[in-house]
């Protein structure tokens, strides 16, 4: 029986916490112009005219920096001390996680990757290939990354994402002289937010404009979508997630799934629910309130025949009864990749799309499902 959860790497995200922050303080280097992002809390980019400072804000410790990080093209330029130099544009990298996958491979800079974490979760064909022909480098798993192998590729940056709590191996890796970048674009409340650290990135690979270009266009369409929902006459009322060893993970209101479905325009109970992270309920909660939904997202389940299997009370659910249940598993590889993780990362506009089609098809008539898939 095969049987995908997509609740699990967020839980995975927000619940095991494993790295540092950089730095504590709240200033940054004097004068310069910031470059004021849209969407995204978790960052900001300060122009100084000879160099560059990217900040990372820390998002368990409100009003504080992650990281900082100054960006030089020129080494003889000078710059605080209170961040990590890098010289830019970065032309050999290590990824721990394929959610920055999306924003490389929108940018042209996948051929820059030289080890990643977990290879066998990479959905991206090129980058797949560039892994089995042996150009890119298996690191290990992202909590535990083979340091010894990492610092034999002589990366000029390891990007990363980092937690609240430290992380010997990144640790290791930056006394041994190697920057650790952190993103932390998962932290972000909005799939726009998400989307919107594909500038963060294109700051240390010099693709600046290109990202902005992308990012507007991205941000342009869902917003065109968004405002197509809002004009629906009906709000079908959403369930989502799945039990996972006994229990039920639904997005909290603040989370990027909840803002979707309200974007997509869906009814969600939990909308107003404080929190980024997932409400852990028991199978009876879920039942007393979405047992008459209209609709089931996000479903982690692939068939009828496996949900039905994994708990008979799955049946009593209205979106089983009328075939209204659906996953995020259209584009998955045997090994684990799913490219929900990756490329929708970078495109929140087709995965509105996808709900919205699903939600009000009589809006969306000629979509083509690129992420979602109906559980049959």
């Amino acid at each position: 029986m095969k049987k995908i959860f997509l609740v699990c790497i967020p839980l995975m995200l927000l619940c095991h916490a494993c790295g540092r922050p950089a730095s504590t303080a709240q200033t940054s280097a004097p004068g310069g112009d910031t470059l004021h992002t849209q969407q995204a809390e978790g960052f900001t980019l300060i122009d100084h005219g000879t160099y560059r400072e990217a900040v990372v804000y820390n998002p368990w410790k409100a009003g504080t920096v992650f990281a900082r990080y100054y960006l030089v093209r020129d080494t003889a330029v000078q710059v605080p001390t209170d961040g990590v130099r890098l010289q830019v544009p970065l032309r050999r990298m290590a990824l721990t996680s394929v959610t920055y996958v999306g924003f490389m491979s929108r940018l042209g800079t996948l051929d820059r990757v030289d080890g990643l974490c977990t290879p066998a979760l990479v959905y991206d064909a090129d980058l797949r290939r560039r892994v089995e022909d042996g150009v890119v480098t298996d690191l290990g798993d992202a909590f535990s990354i083979n340091t010894e192998r990492t610092l034999s590729l002589h990366p000029q940056a390891v990007m990363a994402s980092g937690y609240n709590q430290t992380d010997t191996h990144m640790q290791r890796l930056a006394q041994a002289g190697v920057p650790v970048v952190y993103a932390l674009e998962w932290m972000e409340r909005s799939l726009l937010g998400r989307a919107e650290w594909i500038k963060f990135v294109a700051a240390f690979v010099g693709k600046e404009a290109e990202a902005d270009s992308l990012y507007r266009e991205t941000a342009r369409r869902y917003g065109e979508l968004k405002a197509l929902a809002a004009g629906a006459t009906d709000r079908p009322q959403v369930m989502s997630g799945s039990a996972f060893r006994g229990t039920w993970y639904m997005p909290a209101g603040d989370s990027f799934m909840a803002r979707l479905f309200r974007d997509a325009g869906a009814a969600y109970r939990y909308a107003d629910e404080p929190g980024t992270g997932s409400l852990p309920l028991n199978m009876e909660t879920v039942l007393m309130h979405f047992a008459d939904a209209d609709v089931w997202l996000n479903c982690g389940y692939n068939t009828r025949a496996e949900l039905l299997e994994a708990d008979p009370k799955h049946a009593l659910f209205r979106p089983v009864q009328e075939e209204r249940v659906y996953h995020f598993n259209r584009r998955t590889l045997p090994g684990g990749a799913n490219d929900f993780w990756e490329g929708a990362v970078a495109r929140p506009d087709l995965l509105l799309a996808d709900v919205l089609a699903v939600l009000h098809p009589d809006l969306l008539p000629e979509h083509e499902p690129v992420y979602i898939g109906k559980v049959e």
